[in-house]
């Protein structure tokens, strides 16, 4: 730092400006989506727009308080913040149901969801291992480290249940696949439960985009046969046993096609690689088949509904149908400002209108025009964290910046796509704009740590 230098000349404050312009927004769509004629003034504080006030003040002290601390202690202290988020994941285990889930810690409104914060702790805690270790020299147990780093928070968040919350942390595999983390570790430990190979020997390269369509073909199938019978030799047995028997099939005729065409050098490496992509597949589909059961019968109902395999406009898929109803009846350029009619609070027409389908009101509003202008924004933002990612040198900031990205990116889509019909109703917030503390401030704290780190980014080569 120069002499005459503060603590904030070096910030990119055109990522907090996009930070101020998409929470001002929010609060005006949020003071539209649950307006009470009896408390008009913005700063009702009985009333959510006044409490979303309240949460934007806390969060911009929290963010400005990151702008202010040395960032080293983010790195420093990065496992003991990821482990107080797993705890308050245990804790709120403990705690009473709110709308089939446990998910809340507190009283009432004053409550936290410690899964909003979890992202936050897991990208701190994932951008600091990945920073200690070498990716070109990198380990089996490395790379299974790093993926439990992520594996412990979801596995607590399905037991709540979350599903929306569990979907987003998957976003953390591509800043896996950004940052060179094999997923050889898996094919290598499956291996070792084969007798008689000797896997040292064995080297399987993993392609993470077709090893993600092929499973997304396999869950999907999954969920498509859970809920199905089929009949085997007379003995009837749930649907998704014949997609098993499908895969031992391919996986037979692989072998015998491999035993014509093959030389005998060949054979062998091939014979394992059919094994181990069986074994796999197979594994696969009964841990989707048996997640899939254990979720409760509300998300069961919303997979199933957005599959086809159900129809139910008026009672189970209510939500959905009234949201993109909303959707389209605000046309090309809206109604106007509080001019909604089916996404107004007076209406009742969408459920949840301020927090998860928050954008049925705005498109209502403002229209195709102003969603797309909104979900520009978003696109904005997203460029700029990645911009800001591929200018550092620091691996831990690199990292952080690509799993904010990657976090946001899933909120966007599958907040939007579920009110337009393009993907299941799992209840996520849509950020800055959704009511609610917990995500405003986890997000508030994910953009101002990115912008405090990236202010050292020419000091810091960690």
């Amino acid at each position: 730092m120069r002499k005459n230098e503060t603590i904030l000349d070096n910030i990119d404050w055109s990522l907090i400006l996009l930070y101020f312009i998409l929470t001002l927004l929010g609060l005006f769509n949020i003071y539209s989506a649950s307006f009470n004629e009896d408390f008009p003034s913005l700063f009702s504080f009985s009333q959510e727009y006044g409490k979303q006030i309240i949460w934007i003040g806390i969060s911009m002290f929290l963010g400005f308080i990151v702008l202010l601390l040395d960032s080293d202690i983010l790195w420093k202290y990065a496992y003991w913040f990821y482990g107080f988020c797993l705890l308050l994941l245990i804790a709120v285990l403990f705690t009473k149901e709110i709308n089939g889930a446990k998910s809340w810690l507190g009283f009432g409104s004053m409550g936290i969801q410690p899964s909003e914060f979890a992202k936050l702790g897991t990208a701190i805690a994932v951008s600091a291992y990945i920073s200690t270790i070498n990716i070109k020299l990198q380990s089996q147990s490395s790379a299974f480290y790093a993926n439990l780093i992520i594996l412990i928070p979801m596995a607590l968040i399905l037991l709540q249940p979350d599903a929306g919350t569990f979907v987003v942390f998957t976003s953390f595999l591509w800043v896996f696949y950004r940052e060179g983390i094999s997923y050889d570790f898996i094919l290598g430990f499956i291996l070792r439960l084969i007798p008689f190979v000797d896997h040292t020997r064995i080297k399987v390269g993993s392609n993470f985009i077709p090893l993600l369509v092929v499973s997304a073909i396999l869950v999907v199938s999954t969920l498509l046969l859970s809920q199905t019978t089929i009949s085997v030799f007379g003995t009837q047995m749930p649907g998704f046993y014949g997609l098993i028997f499908s895969i031992g099939a391919m996986m037979l005729i692989g072998l015998i096609l491999v035993r014509i065409t093959v030389m005998l050098r060949e054979r062998k490496k091939l014979y394992y690689i059919l094994i181990v992509a069986g074994i796999a597949a197979s594994a696969l589909v009964f841990a989707v088949n048996g997640v899939f059961d254990y979720l409760k019968p509300h998300q069961k109902d919303r997979i199933e509904l957005f599959l086809g395999l159900d129809e139910d406009p008026d009672g189970k898929d209510y939500n959905r149908n009234r949201a993109m109803a909303a959707v389209g009846s605000g046309g090309f350029f809206g109604k106007g400002y509080h001019e909604a009619t089916l996404a107004s609070p007076s209406q009742g027409h969408v459920p949840m209108q301020s927090t998860d389908f928050i954008f049925c009101t705005l498109a209502e509003e403002w229209g195709f025009v102003g969603g797309i202008i909104v979900l520009s924004l978003f696109v904005v933002l997203l460029f700029k964290i990645i911009q800001i990612a591929e200018r550092q040198r620091s691996t831990f900031t690199r990292t952080f910046a690509y799993s904010i990205a990657c976090i946001i990116f899933y909120h966007v889509a599958i907040n939007i796509g579920m009110t337009i019909g393009l993907a299941p109703v799992i209840g996520i917030p849509l950020p800055f704009f959704s009511y609610g503390g917990s995500s405003l401030m986890s997000f508030t704290m994910m953009l101002f740590v990115l912008a405090k780190l990236d202010s050292e980014r020419k000091n810091v080569f960690r």
